[in-house]
């Protein structure tokens, strides 16, 4: 009768236990407090992260960090296929960078910047290019990153054969396929490239070359070609969301000056370019 009983007792204390952890797990583990802000970032990933600290991504986790009081300490890890798994996810860190706000495996704060796909050109190419549809194209080459955006309207337009693809899933550690294609731009390989506006502005910015950036406002509205970009945490900690929210409210001019001093075209609400852009 005794030990039936303690078989009773014992089993009671682990369903109850069992009971706790699922009901911490539903409610969520918020961010683990401590003397770090906890980020994954890419190492070799220019303009966005390296571990040089050059990026414009580690300038504002520097200004978050000193808002919060809390030294950056940085979990490095490439961003491509199994990024948010490999970090985020297993808890290496509390913090992701900079992820697009429509990502469905994280927990997204509020936007610090919205930004669009751009065209890329010489500047010595002659009358401005300003979208996918100008009959110049045809007689270019083009150079696009494989699966964009700008891809759905190239093909549209019958411009397919004009086109050098650049790889989209790459470890930045070894290549850098859409720094590639402004390059390329630049040299002569290409005449037009369509790029991703942040790395779009910062590597023609750094072109002996001049280059001409413009962010794509006025094609198909059935192809999406600006995003807003924020940070990410984990499902469920909305107490850290908050805090993160907060912070970028408040550093948001200082975060602006940042991304204008990297070359990023930034857009308004509405989509349209934003005067303050240099």
């Amino acid at each position: 009768m005794k030990i039936a009983r303690i078989v009773v007792l014992l089993s009671v204390v682990v369903l109850a236990t069992a009971a706790s952890l699922t009901q911490a797990a539903s409610t969520g583990r918020q961010a683990l407090t401590t003397s770090h802000l906890r980020v994954c970032a890419d190492p070799s990933n220019l303009p966005f992260s390296n571990k040089a600290g050059e990026g414009f991504e580690n300038r504002i986790v520097e200004l978050i960090g000193k808002e919060l009081g809390r030294e950056v300490l940085y979990t490095w890890f490439p961003q491509t296929t199994g990024f948010i798994r490999n970090t985020l996810k297993l808890r290496q860190c509390d913090l992701v960078s900079g992820i697009t706000t429509t990502s469905e495996t994280v927990q997204n704060t509020n936007p610090y910047y919205h930004s669009a796909y751009s065209i890329v050109y010489r500047k010595s190419l002659g009358e401005p290019l300003v979208t996918i549809t100008d009959p110049r194209l045809k007689s270019l080459r083009l150079g696009i990153v494989a699966g964009t955006p700008p891809g759905d309207i190239l093909a549209g337009q019958g411009l397919m054969g004009n086109i050098k693809p650049y790889h989209l899933l790459a470890d930045t550690r070894r290549n850098a396929p859409a720094r590639q294609a402004v390059l390329d731009v630049a040299s002569g390989e290409t005449d037009v490239a369509f790029i991703w506006g942040p790395i779009a502005g910062y590597f023609a910015s750094q072109s002996e070359e001049p280059l001409v950036v413009t962010p794509l406002l006025n094609e198909d509205r059935r192809v999406r070609m600006n995003y807003r970009v924020s940070m990410a945490v984990r499902y469920n900690e909305t107490d850290w969301k908050h805090e993160i929210n907060e912070v970028l409210a408040k550093l948001q001019p200082q975060i602006d000056e940042i991304l204008k001093e990297y070359g990023v075209p930034l857009l308004n609400d509405l989509g349209e370019l934003r005067d303050s852009n240099p």
